[in-house]
């Protein structure tokens, strides 16, 4: 493993950390790896559960975000993002 991807898998774990603890930055900011397969893998379904749980927390870019990964997503891929973040929201 290069320091490029010890540097990005460090910056990944960062933000999940800071999503564990609350912080809309994080969770927007884990959207857009997810979104791009930036340092995780494409996941579609879990870049709209991070920008809606971003959303909610009233970051307005988060929400454009989400509605532009929907784009590429089936309803039931969109049904189980929502499932995720109510689980999400739930549970911490």
């Amino acid at each position: 493993m290069g320091q490029k991807d010890r540097d990005l898998y460090g910056y990944v774990a960062d933000r999940l950390a800071k999503a564990e603890a609350g912080a809309p930055e994080a969770f927007y900011d884990l959207g857009l790896l997810y979104s791009t397969g930036h340092g995780v893998d494409k996941d579609y379904v879990q870049a709209h559960k991070w920008f809606n749980l971003a959303a909610i927390r009233g970051l307005r870019r988060a929400a454009v975000d989400r509605c532009e990964v929907a784009q590429d997503m089936t309803r039931f891929d969109i049904a189980e993002a929502q499932r995720q973040a109510r689980e999400w929201i739930n549970t911490h």
